[in-house]
């Protein structure tokens, strides 16, 4: 497994995690099991209330704005202009609503994108958002720049500033950039965790101040849980005590969870993600592109890979390649 294996497993678990995840969002972890849980792509249920009608394998918003990351830094040559972020993600929710989706903007990057439509300078429209639209889409980032990059942390924040220029949701973005920056780099799960908690903690004091709780303290929670406990009573954990909804400080550390939890094995961990219930599509998506960067593209299933990349129609390679040249 060589440096660009692994550029390519970031994207590309990122999109399996996706759309494992993708007809399990919004639902509870026990009507998720009671349908038979996840262990492999299936369509949307009829009655989903995002996600109908879409196939298996379909991904969602989580890795079409990955992919719009990934080329504005690829035109910007490793800089995301905050302005132009926002028109992009503006022009994809216009065409997604135009082809009848229901799965658009998250909460947080639509108010940003409005606001900046209706006249707020990029660096204020993001000082409210606190959900994890930042760290969904963040994978790109860790791909483009090495550990010890100096202008990795700064190019998280300009990720995240038009839409999520608060302590929590840099942070939180911080730590799945960091977990993949080191995963590309060829660094183990136990030392790429250590470093995502560094970058994770000096990025809280990055943006707007929030009240949540940090993302930090929840990953090692989360570690704990992985750790020293059952792996039922680890999903117990997560789901009673850390949380699966689209806050930023609990769909993270659910994430790193699902990571630790399954060490050696991507998918396994992407479909413990999207059996978790909440916003499954994007916890495994941030599962994905973290396991994905550590161990490769050519660790998942290939039936799998080619399943996404077919269904979708995605160039990844290069992607992969460009993002990879930037570093």
């Amino acid at each position: 497994m060589d440096r660009s294996d692994r550029a390519l497993g970031a994207l590309v678990g990122l999109a399996i995690g996706d759309a494992l995840g993708m007809p399990t969002q919004t639902l509870s972890r026990d009507e998720i099991r009671a349908a038979g849980g996840v262990t492999g792509f299936r369509d949307a249920p009829a009655e989903h209330p995002l996600a109908h009608g879409l196939p298996a394998g379909h991904v969602t918003d989580d890795t079409d704005q990955a992919l719009l990351l990934a080329d504005l830094l690829v035109e910007g040559r490793g800089r995301v202009d905050p302005a132009v972020l926002a028109e992009r993600l503006g022009e994809w929710e216009d065409r997604m609503r135009a082809a009848g989706s229901l799965d658009l903007l998250g909460p947080s990057t639509r108010a940003a994108v409005q606001a900046v439509r209706q006249g707020v300078p990029p660096e204020f429209a993001g000082a409210k958002g606190t959900t994890n639209g930042a760290a969904m889409r963040i994978a790109p980032v860790g791909v483009a720049c090495a550990p010890d990059d100096p202008r990795l942390l700064e190019r998280v924040e300009a990720a995240c500033l038009v839409s999520h220029h608060t302590s929590v949701a840099i942070s939180g973005a911080a730590a799945v950039a960091a977990t993949v920056s080191a995963g590309v780099e060829g660094l183990a799960l136990a030392p790429a965790f250590a470093f995502a908690l560094d970058v994770a903690r000096e990025a809280s004091s990055l943006g707007r101040w929030t009240a949540g709780a940090e993302v930090a303290a929840r990953m090692l929670w989360a570690a704990d849980l992985a750790l020293n406990e059952d792996a039922a009573r680890a999903v117990d954990g997560v789901v009673a005590l850390i949380g699966t909804s689209l806050a930023t400080q609990e769909s993270v550390p659910a994430a790193f969870a699902m990571l630790l939890l399954h060490p050696d094995d991507p998918w396994a961990a992407c479909c413990a993600a999207a059996e978790l219930g909440g916003d499954t599509d994007t916890i495994a998506a941030m599962t994905g592109a973290m396991a994905g960067a550590l161990h490769g593209a050519s660790a998942f299933p290939a039936e799998a890979v080619s399943t996404v990349l077919a269904v979708n129609g995605l160039d990844l390679a290069g992607r992969a390649d460009a993002l990879l040249a930037l570093r």
